[in-house]
């Protein structure tokens, strides 16, 4: 996909927040240091669009981004960082949920993982949780240039079994250094956005 254009919307945290507009949406969740925020830069070919930070669980709202004037990406909070307070990690649940269930524009999650460990219990509660809403993820293991060849191989498997993710269902490997799996991405995306009608909407945030 071309990216023409690529803006921040807004921060929400609250359903009245969110942006007021038809278009749809695609979210990525995934644990704090997983990556996500580069995987979204890189997706985007945009430094510094999505924050990175060397600190974890700095997201601590949801992030909305118009793309091409035609869809908007969401950037949802991390989870399972330890040294976030119990109190807070629990309000970015509640906080995510409610979005995940009332969002009605929402066309797509992509769950990211760490391709280098095995998924946690959280990833593994997140994808159950998606697929009892009724939300088919799209899974995406990040970080494969950290990985050898033969090291692919075994961590795919390990992924896949965590997961219980059948052989059909794709694992997309991505690398926000070497750009691997940036098209791909795309490629399933676009399949997801394609039913909603294509010409620019005005957005109101």
């Amino acid at each position: 996909m071309k990216i023409s254009s690529a803006e921040f919307l807004r921060s929400a945290v609250s359903v009245e927040q969110y942006p007021r507009q038809p278009l749809p949406e695609v979210a990525f969740a995934g644990r704090s240091n997983v990556g996500k925020s580069s995987l979204i830069n890189t997706l985007l070919h945009r430094k510094g669009l999505a924050k990175t930070s060397s600190t974890p669980g700095k997201t601590q709202m949801i992030n909305f981004f118009l793309i091409n004037q035609r869809f908007v990406l969401v950037d949802l909070p991390g989870y399972g960082y330890a040294k976030v307070p119990r109190h807070v990690q629990a309000s970015w649940r509640s906080m995510v949920e409610t979005y995940l269930q009332q969002r009605n524009t929402l066309r797509a999650v992509v769950q990211i993982v760490d391709a280098r460990h095995v998924p946690t219990e959280q990833d593994q509660q997140l994808r159950h949780w998606l697929l009892h809403q009724g939300l088919q993820p799209v899974t995406v293991a990040t970080k494969v240039d950290k990985l050898t060849r033969s090291q692919r191989q075994v961590n795919i498997r390990e992924v896949r079994r965590a997961l219980a993710m059948s052989l059909q269902e794709p694992l997309l490997l991505f690398s926000s250094q070497s750009r691997e799996g940036r098209q791909q991405l795309w490629h399933h995306l676009e399949t997801l956005l394609t039913p909603v009608r294509q010409q620019q909407v005005q957005v109101s945030s």
